[in-house]
């Protein structure tokens, strides 16, 4: 079975290292899924949604880490609306355990944020949602 396309979605800020996390988790033997790696640090403008617009429509999912200021990044909110506008599917991960993570305000108020293990990570992936 070919692996699914994913792409992430986080706050660049904030939560550069929880990217980073799943970048590393993508590389054991028994993962489901590639990483799609697009990650743009650059002022939000039509160009630059024109570009992540391509990148979301190119993936089978997008995997939103949620991170205590999420709900801030206004990239995060604009990769969620672009995903539900392409119909692309996503979901959110809680970034921190100990900690209080926030939904992108794009997100809708029936999207549950998941607690982020290897088990689930590959069963949200692959459409347990």
């Amino acid at each position: 079975m070919a692996k699914k396309r994913v792409f992430i979605s986080f706050d660049y800020d904030n939560d550069l290292d929880l990217k980073n996390l799943l970048v590393g988790q993508s590389k054991n033997s028994d993962t489901p899924f590639e990483i799609a790696d697009f990650s743009i640090k650059e002022a939000i403008s039509e160009d630059w949604k024109k570009k992540a617009r391509t990148r979301i429509k190119g993936c089978d999912v997008v995997t939103v880490i949620c991170g205590l200021h999420t709900n801030t990044a206004t990239g995060v909110s604009a990769e969620v609306k672009i995903a539900q506008e392409e119909g692309v599917d996503y979901f959110l991960l809680w970034g921190r355990n100990d900690k209080t993570c926030k939904k992108p305000t794009a997100a809708k108020s029936s999207d549950t944020i998941y607690k982020w293990t290897w088990d689930n990570l590959k069963a949200l992936i692959g459409g347990a949602r």
